[in-house]
C-alpha cells in the first residue's frame, strides 16, 4: 500500500475554490467525482473521527441524482453546506452563492 501525503485543509476560513482544490486531491480515479471512499479518504487526513460514517452521511447529503458520488456544482454546493453544518469547516460564505 503506497502512502500518500496530502495539503492540509487552509487553516480559517477556507475559499471554495480552496475547499474543492483540496477535495480534488483525494479523488483517486481522476473522473471529476467524489465517491463515499474518497470522502472518507478526506475526512481521514483531517483526523476526524468515525470518518466513514461522516463520510457516507456526506454523500447522501450532497447526492442529489443518486449515483453514490458527488460531482457538478450544485452537489458540491451541498457537500459544502454539510461540512459547515455537521464537520464545524468554515468556509467563506461569499463565496458560496445560494448555499
Amino acid at each position: 500500500m503506497a502512502f500518500m501525503r496530502y495539503r492540509a485543509l487552509p487553516q480559517g476560513e477556507p475559499t471554495v475554490e480552496e475547499f474543492r482544490a483540496w477535495l480534488a486531491q483525494f479523488d483517486a480515479d481522476r473522473d471529476g467525482r467524489i465517491s463515499r471512499e474518497e470522502l472518507q479518504q478526506a475526512l481521514r487526513s483531517l483526523n476526524v473521527w468515525f470518518s466513514w460514517w461522516k463520510a457516507r452521511g456526506g454523500v447522501r447529503a450532497a447526492d442529489a441524482n443518486g449515483d453514490g458520488r458527488v460531482a457538478g456544482d450544485d452537489e458540491v454546493a451541498r457537500l459544502f453546506a454539510f461540512a459547515q453544518r455537521n464537520l464545524n469547516v468554515k468556509i467563506t460564505q461569499t463565496q458560496l452563492g445560494y448555499y
